[in-house]
This record gives structure tokens, C-alpha cells and sequence, in this order.
């Protein structure tokens, strides 16, 4: 069941918004400043964000019954805060929210921590003991053309987001932000390895032996990617988790993959993950009137 709540007015000085350009100008201007340079007079980047927290986060959570990762603090702030002022800080600034467990008190937080700028739309998700492939499928219908996707509970540079956005060209496609820094991910075991074929996806997963790359958690998503997710759950029992979405995707050749370079980013399943992105924040490129 979608829920729309719109907060305030957009910041005098905030995001502009993406729009599309023309050749004779084609870069795009964020809120902050920054640039994107030699996009296709056809390419249209993604104005609104899926963000999934319809979760327990039962690893973080240790026994506290009034727990709710999304909110947690990370220097003061909540996760979930700082992953919208990234993209806010890119200008874009419509939010479906997919909520499950204890979805009413997470609404009320979401909506008293939410920057003014930010349209919430939220999506419940009845089936949130499922996996996260569930989750986003709920979005379907509700969410038109293509969408960012990213984690409530991943902590990551903003210019990721610009990089993913220039690389993300073809409109039929899903491209997933990936780091080949491997030997600099925390807690490796538990990351979601992609094994890749140039920049096409060729398998994703956490137990994959062989692999090339890690899974950031921030992707652009054409529309397909509920049919994928679909087909997915038909053959497991109603089951499904994001990677196996992106595996059929993949299997047709529209799952492509962006390297977001020397950019740093964070899961937050345990607290050990907890402490290392406190240590991150300063070095994660959110300017001051962003944090």
C-alpha cells in the first residue's frame, strides 16, 4: 500500500533537479555544484530512488526491542539520514521507502529525521522476512521508469552516485556501482561478490569462489527488473533475493557494471561494520551543509 508525505518546500539553494540535456550542452548540474560531463542528448538520469528498509537487522540490533536499524545513529545522525542527504546532495529528492517490520514507528522516525527537501512516497512490505529481492518487488506499480536502488543501511561517498548516473546510458539496462578495491572491503566474507565479462555481469552472489568486483548496494534499475524479480520468486517459492533479479538480467545482457574508483562506502550489519563507518565519515566527500 503506497503512502505519499511530502515535507516542506525545496531548500532555496538546493537541489535543481536532473533534466535532460542537449548535445550542443550535455552535462548536467547538481545542487552542490558538481557536474556531469558527456552524456547522450538521450540519456535521462533517474530523478526519484528506491531505498529498502523493510528489514529487522537482527545482527545489529542484539536483543533491543526498540530497535530500528534504519534509524540508528552513526555520529549522531541516522543511517537512513545519511543516504538521503547523498542523494539529496545530487539533486534527487523523491524517496519511495520500502517498509515492513514495524513499518508505523519507522514511518513516524523517517518523517521526524527527513531533510525538508525530500518527497517520501512508502511502499509497505507485508512479506519482510523474506529477502531483499521481495522488498523491491513490492515497488512495483508504484515506481515509473527508471529508479535508483540503494540500502538504508549502506554509508557511501555522494559522487558515487555521478558516477553511476554517467555510465548509466541505456535506459533497458541495470548498472550496479561496484568497487574492485577488494582488498581494502571490511568483512569480505560477508560482501556480494560479481564475477564479470568486461563491464557486463556475469554472476553475483556472496559465495561465488571466482569474482572480480564487490557489490556496493547503489544500482540504477530500469522497469525490467520487476519481471526478473518476478521470475525469480515463480521458481522459489515466492522467494527471492536482489541478486537474483540482477542474475537474470545478466543473462540477457542488461546487467552492466560501473568501478566507482578510489570513492569509499559501508554496509552496516554488525557493529564491528558500525565502527569502521564512523571512521569513514570524514572521508566520504558529504560537505558541510550535507551532514
Amino acid at each position: 500500500m503506497g503512502q505519499e508525505h511530502e515535507l516542506g518546500k525545496r531548500w532555496p539553494n538546493g537541489p535543481a533537479g536532473l533534466r535532460r540535456v542537449g548535445r550542443r550542452n550535455a552535462e548536467m548540474r547538481f545542487g552542490n555544484g558538481g557536474r556531469l560531463r558527456g552524456l547522450d542528448v538521450n540519456t535521462r538520469v533517474p530523478e526519484q530512488v528506491v531505498i529498502l528498509a523493510a528489514g529487522q537487522g537482527l545482527r545489529l540490533r542484539l536483543g533491543d526491542n526498540d530497535f530500528l536499524k534504519p534509524l540508528y545513529p552513526l555520529r549522531g545522525r541516522p543511517l537512513i539520514g545519511w543516504v538521503m542527504s547523498a542523494f539529496l546532495s545530487k539533486g534527487v529528492d523523491v524517496f519511495h521507502l520500502v517498509v515492513g517490520f514495524e513499518k508505523e514507528r519507522l514511518i513516524q522516525g523517517v518523517r521526524a529525521v527527513a531533510p525538508e527537501s525530500a518527497k517520501l512516497r512508502f511502499i509497505d512490505n507485508p512479506h519482510w522476512k523474506l529477502s531483499n529481492g521481495v522488498s523491491l518487488l513490492q515497488a512495483r506499480g508504484k515506481v515509473e521508469g527508471r529508479f535508483f536502488l540503494s540500502m538504508a543501511d549502506h554509508l557511501f561517498d555522494p559522487h558515487m552516485i555521478e558516477i553511476l548516473a554517467a555510465s548509466a546510458t541505456e535506459q533497458d539496462k541495470l548498472y550496479l556501482a561496484v568497487d574492485r578495491k577488494i582488498g581494502q572491503v571490511f568483512d569480505l566474507e560477508d560482501a556480494t561478490k560479481v564475477r564479470l565479462d568486461g563491464a557486463s555481469i556475469k554472476d553475483i552472489g556472496k559465495n561465488l569462489e571466482s569474482y572480480d568486483a564487490i557489490d556496493t548496494g547503489l544500482f540504477v534499475c530500469p522497469e525490467g527488473i520487476f519481471d526478473s524479480l518476478a521470475e525469480a520468486a515463480g521458481l522459489q517459492a515466492g522467494d527471492c533475493s536482489l541478486s537474483d533479479g540482477v542474475r537474470r538480467l545478466a543473462s540477457s545482457g542488461r546487467a552492466m557494471t560501473v568501478d566507482i574508483g578510489e570513492c569509499l562506502w559501508q554496509d552496516v550489519d554488525t557493529p564491528a561494520m558500525l565502527k569502521h563507518a564512523e571512521r569513514l565519515v570524514d572521508t566520504l566527500g558529504f560537505s558541510g551543509k550535507d551532514v
